[in-house]
């Protein structure tokens, strides 16, 4: 019996954290969706700087990609307040040089 009563206030515990973290998103004036892909896109920052970092020439199909999935990312960091992301702002800059060196160079080659 007090394993069943245990088990049960701690999925209550579970759940009122869940609604306290969502209620947090709704105050700082975000949606639950547009942090989720801020997450999301945070992990795909660090892909793209290790990458940008790595890779100094790249193919005409991976500049497609780079640059397909860095919108992606400066989409959803646009939807965030910059305070969530100082700690990326490094990152995010290295990656948006890469970008602008990309589309300069695609741009002259047409």
């Amino acid at each position: 019996m007090t394993l069943i009563l245990l088990i049960y206030v701690l999925i209550f515990i579970i759940f009122a954290l869940i609604l306290f973290a969502i209620a947090q998103i709704k105050v700082a004036g975000m949606n639950v969706k547009d942090f989720w892909s801020f997450i999301e896109a945070n992990q795909m920052l660090d892909k793209l700087y290790r990458f940008a970092k790595k890779y100094e020439k790249l193919t005409p199909q991976e500049q497609l990609i780079f640059l397909s999935e860095a919108e992606k990312v400066f989409n959803a960091f646009d939807k965030v307040p910059d305070m969530l992301w100082e700690e990326e702002y490094q990152k995010y800059m290295d990656v948006l040089d890469k970008y602008k060196n990309i589309k300069v160079v695609r741009w002259t080659q047409n």
